[in-house]
Parts: C-alpha cells; sequence; structure tokens
C-alpha cells in the first residue's frame, strides 16, 4: 500500500514538473516569435505566468517537505524540524477527539454493536459465507501458531490441576446412594454373582489344589481332602444359584448393608474420602494417566485443525445452529440488544478512560522515535499525489492570471 502511494506521488511529480518545464519552452519559444503575431503576447503570458505559479507553488510543495535544492533557507524543511511538535499534537489530537470517554460514549452511543453482530451471526449458510472463511482461517492460523508442546503441557497441568481438585468421594457416594434407591444396582449385583459363579467353576481345580495342600497327613490318605474340596465348591455354587435366583437372599442384603455403609461412608467419612483422594493423586500420576493426557490433547488439537480447515465445517451442524441462533436473538431481542450494546459502550469508555493517556503517549513517543527521513518520507508518500495536483493547479491558474492581466495591458494602451 505504501509502495503503491509513493508511486503514484513519482509519476504526479514527474507530470507536474514536466508540465512546470513545458510552460519554460513556450515562453522561451513565444519570447523568440514575440512580434510576429498579437496573440504570441497572450501565449507568452500565460507562459509567464504559468512558471511563476509553478514555481512558487513547487517552492512551497518542496518547503515542506525539504530544503529547496538543497539551500537551507529559513522557514523550509518544516516537517523535519517541527515531527517531535507534529507527534504531539497528533497525539493531543488523538486524545481530544477520539480517546476522551465523554467522546467515546457519544460515539458508541450511535453504534448498534448487538445489532450488527446479530445480523452477521445470523447470516444464512446459503448466503454470505465470509463469516465462515473468516472464522475458519482465523481458528486454523491460531491453532497452527501456537507451540504446541508448550501450549499441550500448559492444558495438561490445567487439567491435571482441575482432576485434583475434584472431590470424588462424596460424589461417588451421592451417585451409588441414588442408584441404590432407585434399584439401579440390582443389575450390577446379578452381573456380579454371575461373574462369581463362572469364575468358581473356572477355578475348582485351584481350590482342590489348595484344600489338599492344607490338609493334613490323615486326610489326604483317606480321600476326604477331595470330598472336603467339592463341598466347598458345590455350597458356594449353591449359595450364588440361590442369590441370583432370590432377589431377597440374605447375601444380597449384606451386600446392600455392605454399599450402604460405603456410600454413607464415602460422603461422611474423613479417613474414606482421604484414602480416596489418595487413590486419585495416584492415578494422576501415573505415567499411563499422563500419556492418555496428552494422547487426548494432541487427538483434541487435530480434530480442530481439521475442523477449521473445512470453512464449512466451522460453522455447520449443531455449532453453526447455535451461533445462527444467537445471532438472531441478538439481532431481535431488544433488551438483549440494549444490554449487549450497553456493555459494548461501558467497555470502550472504560478503555478510553483507563487507556487513552498511554495511547496519547504511544502515538507521540512513536514519532518522536522516527527519524525526519522516515516521517518525511511517510507523509510525502500519503499526501505528495495531492500536493503535486496543487503545482499543476498553480501553474494553470498562473497561466490564466498572467493572460488577465495582459489582457488588461493590452486594453489601457
Amino acid at each position: 500500500m505504501i509502495r503503491i502511494a509513493a508511486n503514484a506521488a513519482r509519476r504526479m511529480r514527474i507530470v507536474a514538473t514536466g508540465l512546470l518545464v513545458a510552460m519554460a519552452a513556450i515562453y522561451l519559444l513565444a519570447r523568440s516569435l514575440e512580434g510576429t503575431h498579437p496573440a504570441v503576447g497572450y501565449v507568452r503570458a500565460f507562459a509567464e505566468a504559468a512558471m511563476v505559479g509553478g514555481l512558487a507553488d513547487w517552492f512551497a510543495v518542496t518547503a515542506l517537505f525539504r530544503h529547496p535544492l538543497g539551500l537551507p533557507i529559513p522557514h523550509t524543511a518544516i516537517i523535519p524540524r517541527n515531527k517531535d511538535r507534529i507527534g504531539d499534537t497528533l497525539a493531543i489530537f488523538l486524545r481530544d477527539n477520539f480517546l476522551t470517554p465523554a467522546v467515546v460514549a457519544r460515539r458508541m452511543g450511535r453504534l448498534d454493536v448487538a445489532g450488527a453482530a446479530g445480523r452477521l451471526l445470523a447470516a444464512p449458510a446459503g448466503g454470505d459465507d465470509r463469516l465462515r472463511r473468516g472464522a475458519s482461517r482465523l481458528l486454523a492460523d491460531s491453532l497452527e501458531a501456537l507451540d504446541d508442546e508448550r501450549l499441550g503441557g500448559m492444558i495438561k497441568s490445567a487439567l491435571t490441576q482441575r482432576i485434583g481438585q475434584i472431590k470424588l468421594a462424596p460424589m461417588l457416594g451421592q451417585l451409588l446412594a441414588a442408584a441404590m434407591k432407585d434399584g439401579r444396582h440390582q443389575p450390577v449385583m446379578d452381573a456380579l454373582i454371575r461373574w462369581a459363579a463362572r469364575t468358581l467353576d473356572a477355578n475348582s481345580a485351584l481350590i482342590h489344589q489348595m484344600v489338599h495342600e492344607k490338609s493334613g497327613t490323615i486326610m489326604r490318605w483317606t480321600g476326604l481332602d477331595e470330598t472336603l474340596a467339592t463341598k466347598i465348591i458345590e455350597g458356594l455354587d449353591k449359595l450364588l444359584q440361590e442369590a441370583a435366583d432370590d432377589p431377597g437372599h440374605s447375601l444380597r442384603i449384606k451386600v446392600e448393608e455392605g454399599l450402604m455403609t460405603l456410600a454413607h461412608d464415602l460422603q461422611h467419612d474423613a479417613k474414606m474420602q482421604a484414602r480416596v483422594d489418595r487413590i486419585r493423586d495416584e492415578m494422576i500420576a501415573n505415567p499411563a494417566m499422563q500419556r492418555w493426557l496428552d494422547g487426548l490433547w494432541q487427538a483434541a488439537r487435530e480434530g480442530l485443525l481439521r475442523a477449521a480447515r473445512d470453512p464449512q465445517a466451522v460453522l455447520a451442524g449443531r455449532l453453526g445452529e447455535v451461533i445462527r441462533q444467537v445471532g438472531e436473538t441478538l439481532r431481535d431481542d431488544p433488551a438483549l440488544k440494549h444490554l449487549v450494546n450497553r456493555f459494548a459502550r461501558r467497555v470502550a469508555v472504560g478503555t478510553a478512560a483507563r487507556y487513552g493517556d498511554a495511547i496519547v503517549t504511544l502515538v507521540s513517543e512513536t514519532v518522536r522515535g522516527w527519524d525526519a527521513q522516515t516521517i518525511t518520507d511517510r507523509l510525502e508518500n500519503a499526501v505528495g499525489r495531492d500536493l503535486q495536483y496543487i503545482r499543476i493547479n498553480g501553474t494553470l491558474v498562473g497561466g490564466l492570471v498572467g493572460v488577465a492581466l495582459h489582457t488588461v495591458a493590452t486594453l489601457l494602451d
């Protein structure tokens, strides 16, 4: 943008200078032909006055930015000599016209921030999708620009800290008590009884071996150890079968009493809660848990990047519907619109009150920090094209004034 402005100013400078040179050439030609025809006098007067006007405006324009012809003429190179004062004046202008709380409040009072945001968010998916593309690009660029390792470590640390603050014991106690109150524990108990029966059947040989090893010599000789082991297995199997078939079995009642005691202790017993907290901390410190958290972050990041690279996905589906509903509410709800606009106005006013002086100081110090050539080039590129038009206009207007004066002189003669 700066380069385009500089090229435009350079082209206009060539045009203005070329016009001045052309006037000089016409003046010399007319001077040499003077007396051959009365009209030549008018041409000479036009070219002569045009040169004077063009030179005067060239001097004025050049004097703003540098010494004309490099001569240290007083009151030239105005901008380089006064750059600090220009910076201070610009800063004061910004403060008095843009950054005072009263001005910001007055300007914000005329803006419908909520309505504009609502119309943008509520735009139909098939219409202008600049929001979708912009959101997609912004999200993807932001995710890719972040330090993956550092951000992942921060997120893992935050998750670890948050999990470590959760009081699991009261939560588990409440869940267990609520489940038992509604009878939702019964299917779990049935599954545990069936599992115990299968486990007993699968380990019958182990039970026989254990009873054989613990039995005395006489029991081994008589074979009573095998009989005892068989009876134990049959008794346990019968007990489990009866408990599975009878919802009011004493084994179930004992288990339920134990579960109720556990639910109570989880909610009210400090020692039990401390024990659960230790288990929670050990789980968090386990390397497997840390690897799981790392994988969770990587999976979330990759999913976000896939969605962000697809503009249709960023505002599509449930997320897009939620955003559109928010936009429609902002657009159509007068009470919410008033609340949001008031909040935006207060934020802007508060920002101006808190940071206005800092912004003004930043502008002033920034301009002071520029060297004279930098500020000269920037201002000249910004307004140089219009200033060259002043030179062109001065040349042409001067020529017309010269013709007018020559006409008056001719009539008086």
